[in-house]
């Protein structure tokens, strides 16, 4: 499945889904004067938000390579991410504030079966969401999905605690305030996971073990004389990838035969893995210094 689709696809039905949400759980929050509750209703209302962030982000990561970005607008789908991250984190940031307010002042909620009904279904829907975005990331490769899908896991969890808070009300009176403040740590953690998986694609990582091995097998299955690939380096744009690397080659072979060996690598690469590699050549009994 393509980003763009899969993006606008599960944006769309998280807006819709979201919307319900967070009308039901806030009437619930009024109702019962639950900050808790209230503050679940605001979590789900800013995955609405951030689905709408991954549309845009979609529909930016889609434009063409150009003049100015020859390797496309891909990583607009990291830009949204990151956006996405620092929305959790100044709704958390406004949660803690809420809570420690009703702490200081010892305001207690009134729980009842509406609260408990509507937590229920929020946590079944929310986590049937995060199901679907996580399928629709796998599938199409949009981190951005896959970035949303973890808000609609931790508006799930949420809702579970909240849950569980409600259970033990009779017993505690703080119960309300405490559950506030883990919501809003809870959105801490899905923000930092989101951010940290969006800024290390940025900066850059290495190739993982598994693509090396199968680029070793694919110039295997080429060549049975001995080529030896090393020093990869992954550039990632999110809507393409580019791969560096260098072969080290027998020293009697000409330029014109190192060139064709690496093209036909290159070719290999692109047909079996759709990435775009560019290929150093080097006499075999060549020494790096990190050799």
């Amino acid at each position: 499945m393509e980003r763009k689709k899969a993006s606008y696809l599960e944006g769309a039905v998280s807006i819709i889904v979201n919307i319900c949400l967070f009308a039901l759980k806030y009437w619930a929050g009024i109702v019962s004067g639950s900050i808790a509750l209230m503050a679940d209703a605001w979590h789900s209302l800013s995955d609405s938000i951030s689905s709408v962030v991954v549309i845009l982000g979609a529909k930016l990561a889609s434009k063409k390579p150009d003049k100015d970005h020859p390797f496309g607008h891909g990583r607009w789908e990291l830009v949204s991410s990151i956006i996405i991250a620092i929305i959790l984190v100044l709704i958390a940031f406004g949660f803690i504030t809420d809570a420690i307010s009703h702490l200081k002042t010892r305001e207690s909620a009134n729980f009842g079966t509406l609260a408990i009904v509507i937590t229920v279904v929020s946590i079944v829907v929310k986590e049937l969401l995060a199901q679907y975005a996580f399928f629709l990331g796998k599938k199409s490769g949009s981190s951005t999905v896959k970035a949303d899908g973890w808000h609609h896991r931790t508006d799930a969890l949420s809702s579970l605690v909240i849950l569980i808070g409600i259970l033990f009300k009779d017993y505690f009176w703080w119960i309300d305030g405490a559950l506030g403040i883990a919501v809003s740590m809870m959105l801490m953690y899905a923000a930092y996971h989101i951010l940290m998986e969006s800024v290390n694609k940025i900066l850059g990582e290495d190739p993982d073990e598994d693509l090396i091995q199968e680029i070793q097998k694919l110039i295997s299955s080429l060549y049975d004389f001995d080529i030896y690939p090393h020093h990869f380096h992954m550039h990632n744009y999110i809507s393409s990838k580019e791969l560096t690397f260098h072969i080290k080659i027998e020293n009697h072979l000409s330029v014109e035969e190192g060139h064709a060996i690496a093209t036909a690598i290159e070719e290999l690469i692109d047909e079996k893995l759709s990435i775009i590699s560019t290929i150093h050549l080097e006499p075999i009994d060549y020494a790096h210094k990190d050799d």
